[in-house]
């Protein structure tokens, strides 16, 4: 286990949903395992929680119990160490519109030693006010920013924000988060193609038919219609999530598992992505929105119905589209990408589809491409499985499919990080490699930009499909176009 040297973790937007669901939880789970430093008197108040609200720290942690403490999971959940996690934390209010506020937050944090880590949990409007009035006070030294999704909403707003951002901070100060990078599965992907002889040779275009990668949502847009206007599936989750785990699944072996190697690598799968024009658009990207249905046994209203959403909205809450690698590796291997929400199910997964036999000599089910398949499951439980076919006991040459697992749970059996808290960890620990660089943010944005420009000239508004089916037929005929049909997982 490492310790991490002497930090401040200032919180920015400390009374935010992200805050409370995400950053805090992740933050005491890493704290209960000890991952955040030693506990002494001297080192209270490492965290410092920074928000509009007029409170102090009693207040703050009352507000901590009332909102935070109820996304913490019961199996590490431990009273004592919630009370000692609380008094690591202190509040500070602060107006972002005077400057000279950031002058006594510098005051508060000289008094701390080490490096300070400035987590903006805000809206990206927020990022560069935040960043200039920490210039003001002198407080972007020896210091870390982390800046939450999404990082504007087209190539343009996202270079402005990096221009001004990059002028207050290095680049190697400054840490995208994408929490899936995060995951278990994904670490676990680069040590399968990387730490095993076996698979490398397996990962290129003789050998794969297809891959398909899939990032489900059972819910819809949980009371946040208004943000969710101003951003649409493609925004929250291709131009991130999707193309970061593509670009993952793809990338050459990189030199060293350093920061800049592994992003490199990253970055020329991202540049190799096939252009977009409106003809492709038109053929290769489906977009759809939930209607009205049931997730389980439960009713469900039409994205249109959800509080602060237009009845008329054109926004998408589903994207599924055909994405082609023109390089050696990946010529003529298709990727198909989808997301959504109000789908079937909660799955994120990535399906490497293998082709089938040459010749059929143990008969037709040999000959079925993705008989054998790899399957990545990120959520809701980490996970690889490989499927083949096995002779079923018998007369006969009748086959099977069968498969093998790693479910890490069963295997693993010690504490397990979730992203955020893998995450955190190594921005207190100063490691940028699971973190986006500017020119892969922007060289996505430069690939969905043609989508955008696509369906902004056009009248004809997303596909409707059913809350709790798997999105718009649409999304099945694109596959069938080419021959293929989308893997659902039976788990």
């Amino acid at each position: 286990m490492n310790t991490p040297s002497p930090y401040t973790f200032v919180l920015f937007g400390a009374t935010g949903d992200l805050s409370l669901r995400k950053v805090l939880p992740s933050l005491f789970r890493a704290f209960r395992t000890g991952q955040l430093g030693p506990e002494h008197a001297s080192d209270a108040g490492r965290i410092l929680a920074v928000a509009r609200k007029p409170m102090d720290a009693a207040e703050y942690h009352a507000w901590c119990e009332e909102h935070v403490r109820k996304h913490i999971k019961p199996d590490v959940w431990d009273e004592g160490t919630w009370t000692r996690f609380l008094a690591t934390i202190d509040y500070m209010p602060l107006d972002l519109g005077r400057e000279a506020e950031f002058g006594v937050l510098a005051e508060r944090l000289a008094k701390r030693p080490g490096v300070r880590i400035f987590y903006l949990a805000t809206g990206p409007s927020l990022f560069i006010p935040i960043c200039e009035g920490l210039r003001s006070a002198a407080l972007n030294e020896n210091s870390r920013i982390v800046l939450e999704k999404p990082l504007g909403h087209d190539l343009a707003s996202s270079e402005a924000i990096n221009d001004a951002v990059g002028a207050i901070f290095r680049e190697d100060q400054i840490y995208r988060i994408d929490h899936y990078l995060g995951k278990e599965a994904v670490q676990n992907l680069l040590a399968l193609r990387f730490g095993n002889a076996i698979f490398e040779p397996l990962w290129r275009r003789e050998l794969i038919d297809s891959i398909q990668i899939t990032i489900a949502e059972e819910i819809g847009v949980e009371g946040r219609g208004e943000f969710y206007e101003q951003t649409g599936a493609l925004r929250d989750m291709v131009q991130n999530h999707l193309l970061q785990l593509l670009a993952i699944v793809a990338m050459e072996p990189p030199l060293s598992m350093d920061a800049d190697a592994v992003r490199d690598e990253k970055m020329r799968v991202l540049r190799s992505l096939r252009h977009l024009d409106d003809e492709s658009v038109a053929r290769n990207v489906v977009r759809g929105q939930y209607g009205g249905g049931a997730i389980g046994k439960s009713a469900v209203p039409a994205y249109g119905d959800e509080p602060g959403v237009p009845a008329d909205s054109q926004t998408e809450t589903f994207v599924a589209l055909k994405a082609d690698i023109d390089n050696w590796r990946w010529a003529d291997v298709p990727f198909f990408l989808r997301t959504g929400k109000r789908l079937g199910e909660r799955v994120a997964e990535i399906v490497v589809n293998y082709r089938a036999t040459p010749y059929p000599l143990l008969g037709e089910a040999t000959a079925q491409p993705g008989v054998n398949r790899l399957v990545i499951r990120l959520q809701p439980n980490e996970s690889i499985r490989l499927y083949c076919l096995a002779k079923q006991p018998g007369e006969g040459m009748n086959l099977q499919s069968v498969h093998l697992d790693l479910a890490f749970d069963q295997f693993f059996k010690g504490h397990r990080m979730d992203a955020y808290e893998r995450l955190l960890l190594d921005v207190i620990n100063g490691r940028l490699a699971l973190f986006v660089r500017r020119d892969e943010q922007e060289q996505a944005w430069r690939w969905v930009a043609p989508i955008q420009a696509y369906w902004s000239r056009q009248h004809k508004g997303p596909k409707r499909y059913a809350a709790g089916t798997w999105g718009p037929p649409a999304a099945s005929a694109l596959l069938a176009q080419y021959g293929r049909s989308w893997v659902e997982e039976d788990n």
